[in-house]
């Protein structure tokens, strides 16, 4: 990874001199050594009293013998102590004769002089050590003068002072002498001062740097490490200067910046905190800026401005920008009715709230027809472009019910409106539909055939838009044109057709007929009679069913009489009687006029005709595996790829049947498909198709990315929001609804029977009935119960005890799957056992709420969980009751207490008991939390007394930035501190 340098200007510091030896501030002799002895030679230096250019009085030495040939005559100064410095630094003041000016001076005559130094640890110098030669003393460098003086006119002589600087190093011992060597000249040594240089103590673009010496050569560079300013701090790299070896700043690498809520002031030299009223988001250069419009600050040094009540800011909208508020209603809503289609159109609300992100939501709300009030329309509604998050000021709405009073409601909402503690604003409009012939038949099936004969039923219209007077049948033989087509009526949605050729293929349509008269033709279907021949081996496989039926039947009409007659000598009316249960499941299609009908696949005598009816065979040719992504009860589950003639290819799910199977687990795997294929909702699994005619044997579904809900939920733990989760429950909630309203009975739902794509739609899937068939699945979930599989954690009392499988049982199921969905995959239950789950729903236990459950929710599954079967919601009011919580999202504020009781006194398990840990990192792992162990640690949260009086603003302290996360926490730590008052409470 490259490293980001950051270069700056210094500002111009002048370096640093300290002084070790200064001969002008003697008070005294200097008493240098010299050599040779003064005195002894008149070749000596002599210490005199003499003036600077100042005119000042100072000591000095002077020498001056030009007519001696090889002159050596050394001073030497007085033990020096370094103090640290590596390199020193000699000033020398001194006079120089012109040897030109001196008569009859010998050629032997000097201008120049040398330096020396010599390294000592203590002052251990005498007369005559070291040695007056170069070698010990290392030599600086030969001195020469600028300027030299000579006799002038009066007999005066006119001094010129030189000033000359020289440095030597590294030194390393803790100290040194100097020495002067005149080998010839005539000369006065007027001032030596000995220092050493340091970079000064400087504070630049957010930084402190101290006093930091020099190096030991004049080209080194000394690195010297910056301490940021209170209130700022480094930016990419550690911040540098390095010092050289002239006391001067240079080279700097990286640099410290004012933090957020602090601004640079008096030159950059200090981080203040911005003012009330201001503020600043980031680190950086730049200044505290005002807070925009609506909006406050509640200290000094903010880092954002809290919008003022009524006004507010999303996510994603930039600090700077002012904080808006929600927008006012729409304005003048128009409606053009035709027949069962509406036009609406508006005017934009007046105020925008401040934001160009408004966008409309439509609510339809059917009213009138004897049900005492309005009602949330249907899903079968259809809105173009789309009932919610309109961005142009007019929709189309279609598919209404005739002659029916309804109310739309126009929202506006931008984005913050989900913010608001108050519902959008909205403008309404009321209408009545007019006459409208009903809506194509969608569902037509064949129920039985002969040799002469077809009989078949079809589902009423989704919208029949009034009374169905009767519905006409068009046929025809497939080779035969439809001009030549035969119609007939029926009063009923089934009709035997007869006269028919055996063996042919005849074309199949039906519509509706109301007072507004006929609807559309159905699509064509194509069903067949019998040949001879089928009806031959037919009758022969039948008739000993049909000799044992009659006698089977002569026994049940005279049972039959005699239970009428005793039922009426006691009174008997017992409503749930095996009898009438049975009555109701094959009676219940023609009970609910406009419903689709399922039709169980296995009831037909040949299951493979169910297959070819409600699947769509596929060449296998069309169908690609890619990999095998599992395992399912008869085989493997595959993802590939599905290209049929003239279509795209498509992502697929194929599930194949392994080799060696029996006819049993033929007839069994295929009868899924049987089952989906009756189904057409978003919120249902849609089957593509079947290979039955190819080995292996498969079923096509589209692909679901994300996989199974459970699995998924768990590892994207705490990531989403409330609305989020209720919107997947709506879905699996309106997909059930679907298939209650067709009387078909899932028996398994669960999240782990819901699939979830890409776009975080759910939906119902396994569809599978051998599990309950057979006893002999080793899987743990299933547990014999009546001689059959159930899954108890899911499952309703009665279905549990009595086999009694109904929409209302499903309902069950599905405020256990809501409970999944909150606890984001939890176990339902925990880890009781089957029989315990049994023992504690018969005793009124019902789960607790999962963490962070809005009170509005949990009640839902309550509800749900309702022992009496005819108490429990219906689907249809199940996702109204969704459809309102996520239009008012306040309603989802209200969370349930952590104490919030249950039906009995057992433990919350929702929330583990922090006494039953040992540490802290146990009781993150419990709570789901463990990937925060180094964080809590890092930050001194490891006790339990610590974490108990953990704040919000402590949670993100220590990193944790997922909401979900920081809720769940909390909760905890909530749930820890009142724990622990409990046994403090106890114990005194």
């Amino acid at each position: 990874m490259d490293i980001l340098w950051i270069l700056w200007s210094i500002p111009t510091v002048i370096a640093v001199e300290e002084t070790l030896m200064d001969s002008t501030t003697a008070t005294a002799e200097l008493g240098w050594t010299v050599y040779p002895v003064s005195g002894s030679s008149d070749n000596s230096w002599e210490e005199v009293s003499g003036y600077d250019e100042h005119m000042n009085t100072i000591r000095t030495y002077q020498v001056c013998n030009v007519f001696d040939s090889n002159q050596n005559n050394w001073v030497r100064t007085k033990y020096i102590r370094r103090r640290g410095a590596q390199r020193i630094h000699v000033e020398m003041k001194f006079s120089v004769r012109d040897c030109s000016s001196i008569p009859n001076v010998p050629g032997s005559c000097k201008e120049t002089f040398n330096l020396y130094y010599y390294e000592s640890d203590s002052d251990t110098a005498t007369r005559t050590s070291p040695a007056w030669m170069e070698n010990p003393w290392i030599k600086v460098d030969t001195i020469a003068a600028d300027e030299s003086f000579s006799q002038v006119d009066l007999g005066g002589r006119v001094m010129k002072i030189n000033t000359e600087v020289r440095s030597f190093g590294p030194v390393s011992r803790n100290g040194f002498y100097l020495a002067f060597q005149d080998y010839g000249g005539c000369m006065s040594l007027i001032a030596v001062r000995v220092f050493y240089r340091k970079c000064p103590r400087i504070i630049t673009n957010g930084a402190l740097f101290q006093e930091t010496l020099s190096g030991a050569e004049s080209t080194s560079l000394v690195a010297a490490r910056g301490v940021c300013i209170p209130n700022a701090e480094e930016v990419d790299v550690p911040i540098k200067l390095y010092c050289n070896g002239d006391g001067e700043w240079m080279v700097p690498i990286g640099r410290c910046m004012c933090k957020a809520g602090n601004e640079a002031v008096e030159n950059g030299t200090v981080c203040r905190a911005c003012p009330s009223g201001f503020f600043k988001p980031t680190q950086g250069d730049e200044s505290c800026m005002q807070c925009p419009i609506n909006s406050r600050t509640t200290s000094e040094g903010a880092i954002n401005c809290i919008c003022r009540n009524g006004y507010y800011r999303t996510d994603s909208d930039p600090l700077q920008m002012p904080c808006t508020t929600v927008p006012s209603a729409p304005q003048a809503v128009i409606s053009s009715v035709n027949e069962t289609s509406v036009m609406l159109e508006w005017m934009p609300p007046r105020d925008s709230g401040g934001r160009e992100d408004v966008v409309f939501n439509i609510i339809c709300k059917s009213c009138g027809g004897g049900r005492g009030g309005c009602t949330r329309c249907g899903d079968n509604v259809q809105f173009l472009p789309r009932q919610l998050g309109l961005t142009e000021t007019r929709v189309y709405i279609s598919d209404l019910l005739a002659h029916t009073q309804y109310t739309f409601e126009v929202q506006a909402v931008n984005g913050v409106s989900d913010q608001s503690p108050y519902s959008p604003q909205y403008a309404s409009v009321n209408i009545t539909t007019n006459q409208a012939a009903p809506s194509t038949v969608s569902i037509m099936h064949q129920v039985s055939r002969t040799m002469d004969s077809i009989t078949l039923s079809w589902s009423q219209p989704d919208q029949p838009n009034g009374v169905i007077l009767d519905y006409e049948l068009q046929y025809y033989e497939k080779d035969q044109s439809e001009y030549n087509s035969t119609t007939i009526r029926s009063r009923t949605n089934t009709a035997v057709i007869r006269g028919l050729k055996s063996g042919s293929i005849y074309v199949f349509q039906v519509r509706a007929r109301t007072v507004a008269g006929f609807g559309r033709y159905s699509g064509k279907l194509y069903f067949q009679t019998l040949t001879e021949e089928e009806y031959s081996t037919n009758m022969q496989e039948k008739l000993p069913l049909i000799i044992g039926s009659a006698a089977a039947g002569m026994v049940f009409l005279i049972a039959l009489v005699v239970i009428i007659i005793v039922c009426n000598r006691r009174g008997f009316d017992r409503g749930d009687s095996e009898y009438t249960d049975k009555l109701q499941h094959y009676t219940s299609g023609h009970m609910s006029p406009g419903m689709k009908i399922y039709i169980d696949p296995f009831t037909y005598e040949d299951p493979n005709e169910a297959v070819r009816e409600f699947a769509k065979e596929i060449d296998i040719s069309c169908v690609k595996i890619e990999q095998v992504i599992g395992a399912g009860e008869f085989g493997e589950v595959c993802s590939g790829n599905l290209k049929l003639p003239g279509k795209r290819e498509m992502f697929v799910a194929i599930k194949t049947l392994k080799s060696g199977y029996t006819e049993k687990q033929r007839r069994d795997f295929l009868s899924e498909a049987s089952i989906m294929g009756q189904f057409d909702h978003p919120n249902v699994i849609h089957l593509e198709g079947v290979v039955t005619k190819s080995s292996p044997v498969m079923i096509i579904t589209e692909f679901m990315e994300n996989g199974s809900l459970d699995t998924f939920l768990r590892q994207n733990d705490g990531q989403f929001t409330v609305i989020q989760l209720v919107g997947m429950l709506r879905g699996i909630a309106s997909g059930m609804k679907y298939l209650a309203d067709m009387n078909y009975v899932h028996r398994d739902l669960a999240a782990r029977n819901i699939l979830v794509n890409s776009n975080l739609v759910c939906k119902v899937s396994d569809f599978g009935l051998s599990r309950f068939l057979e006893d002999d699945t080793s899987d743990p979930t299933y547990t014999s119960a009546l001689g059959g599989k159930i899954p108890i954690r899911w499952t309703a009392p009665e279905a549990i005890q009595y086999r009694k499988f109904t929409s209302a049982s499903d309902v069950w199921s599905y405020g256990i799957v809501m409970w999944e969905v909150m606890s984001y995959g939890e176990r339902p239950y925990w880890d009781m056992t089957n029989q315990d789950v049994i023992n504690a729903i018969e005793q009124d236990y019902r789960l607790p709420p999962p963490m962070d459950c809005p009170s509005a929710l949990h009640q839902l599954m309550l509800d749900c969980w309702q022992k009496d079967r005819n108490n429990r919601p219906k689907f249809s009011q199940i996702v109204n009751n969704l459809d309102k919580m996520i239009r008012n999202p306040n309603t989802l504020k209200a969370m349930t207490p952590l104490s919030s009781g249950v039906h009995l006194p057992l433990l919350d398990r929702s929330i583990p008991d922090f006494s039953t840990f040992s540490t802290v990192d146990e009781w993150l792992d419990a709570i789901k939390m463990g990937q925060y162990k180094e964080n809590f640690a890092n930050s001194d949260f490891s006790t339990f007394d610590v974490v108990s009086q953990m704040t919000m603003d402590d949670i993100l302290r220590v990193g944790v930035t997922l909401a979900g996360h920081q809720k769940k926490i909390l909760n905890s730590v909530q749930m820890m501190r009142a724990q622990m008052n409990q046994i403090q409470s106890v114990e005194v």
